[in-house]
């Protein structure tokens, strides 16, 4: 395959992407769907589990899965999809960055103490309750790998239903009008707390799945020296691009070019640690100044991430979701035991804590509905257990339907919630 028919080949592809992406949109904005939710559904309609039923050769001639036989016998990823799969992951990087931008330490010290127990929930139901079923699943190999241990098995899923898709409740959040309200801000910050706690927790699994000592150590041991460096030596270094900002009075393409370099730089350090890239350009982005250079930097990078880059990562989820896989009735319970563990874990055990903690029932049930979408992070996660060859495809798409579902019900049941409450503005849709 030549470098020209890669390149031709990708611009249909993304030409593909993108119109998939803003249709599905449109059509789920008239639905109270978020964009998210709709990228996530136009992503599984493009990969096998609808077109590749319908039109099952032409899509696999876009997005092939096969890989190419080499002269030598040798057999290598289809070039088509590594370099698709690379802008995806370009995408996902800088989008990590900004969501760790967005990151609001005052946030955290207000509410602290309710914003750790309900997060705390979210962490440890979800998890406790996934590492038991992960127990009674591990030995079945439509599900997980055969060389993963049972603890292994158990960590990962526990990990994966933990996720909280933190970058959407805040959109949520934020287009109802309700960000900065009491309920608002508690959501906000315990979504906060969960998904760091998440990714954390996230970099301990990884380090341990590959089931070496010194593997474990030199993860595990990078990741909590990155953050260190990162709060003592960075915070105060990068203030530098607060003063910058303020002396040329913008973000020049300077400074915005050196951020791009340290985010990469970052990215790739954490990755080669074992943690993977976005846990780096996640911490990066919490250290970063806030106020005007933040906002900028936001400006500069948000859209194109968001409308161009990130849809792609979707997509290729979807490509790697086969909803044929889930074929007879014992996966089809799993599926929605997954499903009912999930919704359990999170959401309920979110709202009981937010009501322990003071919150109405009204909005101690919203922050669980909100906490308990997983969106993008959960995607996340999981092409990382594909990658690493922890989860089979069948598990893979059993979690994404899971994904999707707490995600798709998340808008509705929180404008339900909502309806009637004074207190609450019009949503700014």
């Amino acid at each position: 395959m030549s470098n020209f028919e890669i390149v031709l080949k990708l611009l249909l592809q993304l030409t593909i992407i993108l119109g998939s992406c803003r249709i599905v949109s449109m059509i789920g904005r008239y639905l109270g769907q978020t964009e998210v939710v709709c990228e996530m559904i136009a992503g599984v309609m493009l990969g096998p589990s609808l077109f590749g039923l319908v039109a099952p050769d032409l899509q696999q001639w876009l997005f092939p899965h096969t890989s190419l036989l080499l002269a030598t016998g040798i057999k290598i990823p289809n070039p088509s999809m590594s370099v698709l799969f690379a802008i995806s992951q370009i995408g996902l990087v800088i989008y990590m960055f900004l969501i760790g931008l967005e990151l609001n330490a005052d946030l955290l010290k207000s509410n602290v103490r309710s914003a750790v127990l309900i997060s705390a929930a979210g962490i440890i139901a979800p998890f406790t309750l996934g590492a038991i079923f992960a127990l009674f699943l591990y030995s079945n190999a439509q599900l997980f790998n055969p060389d993963i241990t049972s603890w292994a098995a158990a960590l990962y899923l526990g990990a994966s239903m933990s996720i909280t898709a933190f970058p959407m409740l805040a959109r949520m959040l934020y287009e109802r009008g309700i960000a900065k309200t009491t309920f608002g801000t508690l959501a906000l910050a315990a979504g906060s707390i969960d998904d760091a706690s998440a990714w954390c927790l996230l970099a301990i699994v990884l380090a341990s799945i590959k089931n070496s000592a010194s593997i474990a150590a030199l993860a595990i041991g990078g990741g909590i020296g990155y953050v260190l460096l990162m709060i003592f030596v960075g915070r105060p270094m990068f203030s530098i691009f607060s003063r910058w900002t303020k002396r040329d009075r913008k973000v020049t393409m300077q400074t915005l070019t050196l951020v791009l370099i340290i985010l990469m730089l970052c990215s790739w350090f954490t990755d080669y640690m074992g943690i993977y890239a976005v846990f780096g350009a996640f911490i990066l982005g919490s250290v970063m100044p806030r106020g005007e250079f933040a906002e900028q930097v936001r400006q500069y990078t948000e859209f194109i991430t968001t409308s161009f880059l990130l849809p792609i990562f979707f997509v290729f989820s979807g490509l790697n979701t086969q909803i044929g896989l889930v074929n007879t009735p014992t996966l089809w319970v799993i599926t929605i035991v997954i499903i009912g563990l999930a919704i359990l874990g999170k959401g309920v055990a979110c709202m009981l804590a937010a009501r322990i903690s003071g919150v109405n029932w009204r909005e101690s049930a919203t922050i669980g509905a909100l906490m308990n979408a997983r969106g993008l992070m959960e995607l996340i996660i999981l092409n990382i257990g594909l990658e690493q060859g922890v989860i089979t495809p069948t598990l893979f798409t059993i979690m994404v339907i899971m994904a999707i579902f707490t995600t798709l019900i998340t808008s509705p049941l929180v404008g339900l919630l909502l309806q009637g409450n004074n207190d609450v503005p019009a949503p700014k849709y």
